[in-house]
């Protein structure tokens, strides 16, 4: 009897033991937490929402009003939770937080997770700051321009949209009409009428002007779609405009976008485009080939070239794709910086993802102009109208740009150009493609000419 008691004394003893181990070696196993985007957001707080850990007991949430929570909310260092979101209270209306969570099992806790920013909703009591955006630029240690998108019909001398470019301004960008379509009516024959409105404006009032776009393959003039001739013709017809355009501008537009969106959004390859199909995959650098002659040989060696195109931060084969473009057009020394257009949204594409994109370009030694950016705050089409929420988190996010861009090495700047003035004129709520006709506010004034939250965001990215 007693040897039985010992043997089943030893294998209780065994089993403790080895469930300890397991134990040990299940929280050793812990992973790394994923968090979420908060929900019902208000004035005075949030819902934080992270995802299931297996093995995880319990949650220690951070909760800061600094981005690398360097102080805490009170009780929330490390408060322990033990569901999969918690409710954030007692918070200040129109406030920029952070959270982040770590999962733990007993004595094991994980890596933290990645850092969520939300702003609550409600005004912090503070009006918009009505500092002239070129004003504050100018006064940086390594100034940049500040640019805007605009239409010839907004130039009138007195206008809403005049005086907000001169006070607020450095640098123009024509939206449309100084593309391919607008200034080519047959082969040789320029129609230059509105192009040169809109030069000679920036000329006149010490604005710089950014030539957009030499060659885009949704601004192909209807006789050139048509052309009929051999491809080394149809090649011949498009530099016959590349170099009429530039040398006509000599000395008046400071930079060019010489080949528009030239990569597709898939697999990282060419656009299939007319120039492809007519003139092969080395079309772009024959582009800007010809643009460099042209402007040798009209005296501007000043001129710089740039190759603009979209949504290449979160879109890896594209990203590589351009990149793989812009380094045969530094070889052969034809190329002077890159345009990312940034068309984001409150949500994405990520800081780290943005500083990737552009850490490549500084890498190469290229300018870098941040050519046509807004910030989609209704992408999903889930609100009607312009929500407090929303309106703090695109200031958040122009913030984050501006900042990204304002720590470039001074050599790698150029510009930073917003893609027009009132949200009711944007291009985005009645692009059909976006599905939200009517509803969305990119920009940084509304409809009504007033600064929104989204022009102190940007400020406040100089400080």
């Amino acid at each position: 009897m007693k040897i039985k008691f010992l043997l089943m004394l030893t294998s209780v003893v065994f089993f403790l033991n080895a469930c300890s181990k397991d134990d040990n070696e299940v929280a050793e196993t812990l992973e790394t937490p994923v968090a979420n985007a908060p929900k019902d957001v208000n004035d005075n707080g949030f819902k934080a929402k992270w995802n299931y850990v297996s093995y995880s007991k319990s949650y220690l949430l951070d909760v800061s009003t600094t981005e690398n929570f360097a102080s805490f909310v009170p009780n929330y260092n490390a408060k322990e939770v033990t569901d999969l979101n918690e409710v954030v209270v007692g918070l200040t209306g129109g406030t920029q937080y952070y959270y982040r969570v770590r999962a733990k099992n007993q004595t094991e806790i994980s890596g933290y997770s990645n850092v969520i920013s939300v702003v609550t909703t409600g005004s912090s009591g503070i009006p918009e700051d009505p500092t002239f955006l070129k004003i504050k630029a100018n006064k940086l240690a390594n100034p940049f321009f500040v640019g805007m998108a605009i239409k010839a019909s907004q130039l009138t001398n007195g206008s809403p949209y005049d005086i907000i470019l001169k006070n607020e301004f450095s640098s123009i960008s024509a939206e449309y009409e100084m593309k391919m379509d607008q200034i080519s009516t047959a082969s040789g024959v320029y129609n230059w009428t509105v192009a040169d409105k809109i030069v000679a404006y920036g000329n006149a009032n010490n604005i710089n002007v950014h030539g957009h776009a030499l060659v885009w393959h949704n601004s192909v003039p209807q006789w050139l779609k048509d052309f009929s001739g051999t491809d080394a013709e149809f090649a011949a017809e498009v530099k016959k405009y590349i170099t009429d355009v530039v040398t006509h501008y000599a000395g008046k537009v400071k930079s060019w976008d010489v080949v528009n969106e030239a990569v597709d959004d898939n697999g990282g390859v060419m656009r299939n485009t007319i120039f492809l199909q007519r003139m092969g995959p080395n079309y772009v650098k024959d582009c800007f080939q010809w643009a460099r002659a042209a402007a040798t040989a009209a005296g501007d060696t000043s001129l710089l070239l740039f190759y603009n195109d979209y949504a290449t931060s979160a879109n890896t084969a594209k990203q590589n794709k351009v990149f793989s473009i812009v380094d045969d057009l530094k070889a052969s020394n034809v190329i002077d910086g890159v345009g990312f257009q940034m068309h984001n949204t409150y949500l994405s594409p990520t800081k780290a993802q943005i500083e990737t994109d552009l850490n490549k370009a500084v890498s190469k030694g290229l300018k870098i102009h941040v050519s046509e950016l807004d910030i989609q705050v209704n992408q999903a089409n889930d609100i009607s109208s312009f929500t407090n929420e929303r309106r703090l988190a695109q200031k958040e996010k122009y913030k984050e740009m501006v900042k990204i861009y304002n720590a470039l090495p001074a050599a790698n700047k150029y510009a930073l150009t917003i893609w027009g003035m009132k949200d009711n004129e944007s291009w985005i709520p009645f692009n059909a493609e976006l599905n939200h006709p009517g509803n969305d506010w990119p920009l940084l004034y509304d409809s009504n000419f007033a600064i929104k939250s989204s022009h102190t965001g940007f400020l406040e990215g100089l400080d």
